[in-house]
C-alpha cells in the first residue's frame, strides 16, 4: 500500500474531527520559525488525548516534553473550568515559545511549566504532589521512558490513564541489537509492561501523518 495515503486518511480524519484553529496553527508555525524540531503530535492524535482524558474525567493532568504546546493546548481544552495541567520541559527556550503559545490559546490559568530534566523534577513533584494525577502523557526524551513510567505510577491512583508517545519508532523496535538508544529506551519501557501487575496495558500502533509509530496506554489498577 502505498504510504501516501496513510498521510490522507489521517488529513481526513483531523479535517472532519480535529479541525485546528488558530492558536493551534499559530503554535505550529511558531515551531517553524524557532527551528524547533517538528515532533508535535498530529492534530488527530491531540484528539485523541482530548477523548482519552475526557473518558477518565481528568482535571490534573501531567505532560513530559512540552516543546511550543501543541500538545499542551489539545489537552488543556479537554480540562473542566478547575482542572490544571502541569507540563515538563528541558529547554528553556521551548519553553518560553510554549508559554506565549499557551497564552495566546487562552490557557494561561490552567497550565504550569516548569523547566528542567524532567528526570530531575519528578522526584520533587512526587515530594509536592497532595493529589495524584488523573492522566499522564509522556513524550519526552525516550531513552529514559522506563524510569519515567515508574515516576508515572508513583504519580497515580487506579483509574490514572497513562499514554506514551512514540515507542514504536517505524518499527526499529523489532530489532534487538540496535544501538539506537532512543529505541532501546522504548524497548525497555515496552518489555516492562509485560509483566507490571500494577497496571493494564496495550499499544497502539498508529500510521498517518506522523509516518509509523504507536502508543502505550496504560489504566493504572494497584499501585504498590
Amino acid at each position: 500500500m502505498n504510504e501516501d495515503i496513510f498521510s490522507q486518511v489521517d488529513h481526513y480524519i483531523s479535517d472532519l474531527l480535529a479541525p485546528e484553529d488558530k492558536a493551534l496553527t499559530d503554535t505550529i508555525q511558531s515551531i517553524h520559525n524557532e527551528n524547533m524540531p517538528q515532533i508535535s503530535v498530529s492534530a488527530n492524535h491531540g484528539k485523541f488525548l482530548q477523548v482519552l482524558m475526557r473518558s477518565c474525567k481528568a482535571k490534573r493532568v501531567l505532560e513530559l516534553g512540552t516543546l511550543a504546546g501543541y500538545s499542551t493546548i489539545w489537552m488543556a481544552r479537554a480540562l473542566p473550568e478547575d482542572g490544571k495541567l502541569i507540563t515538563l520541559e528541558v529547554d528553556k527556550h521551548h519553553a518560553e515559545v510554549a508559554r506565549k503559545n499557551i497564552e495566546n490559546a487562552g490557557l494561561s490559568k490552567k497550565v504550569e511549566i516548569r523547566i528542567g530534566k524532567a528526570i530531575e523534577l519528578l522526584p520533587d513533584l512526587i515530594a509536592q504532589t497532595k493529589q495524584p494525577f488523573d492522566f499522564i502523557f509522556i513524550d519526552a526524551d525516550k531513552p529514559p521512558y522506563a524510569a519515567y513510567f515508574d515516576y508515572a505510577l508513583k504519580l497515580s491512583k487506579p483509574g490514572t490513564l497513562i499514554v506514551c508517545d512514540n515507542v514504536i519508532r517505524e518499527g526499529k523496535v523489532l530489532d534487538r541489537n540496535t544501538t539506537d538508544e532512543k529505541v532501546k529506551g522504548v524497548q525497555k519501557l515496552n518489555e516492562s509492561l509485560r509483566d507490571n501487575k500494577s497496571v493494564t496495558a496495550t499499544i497502539l500502533q498508529t500510521v498517518g501523518a506522523k509516518e509509523h509509530d504507536g502508543m502505550v496506554i496504560a489504566l493504572v489498577n494497584n499501585i504498590d
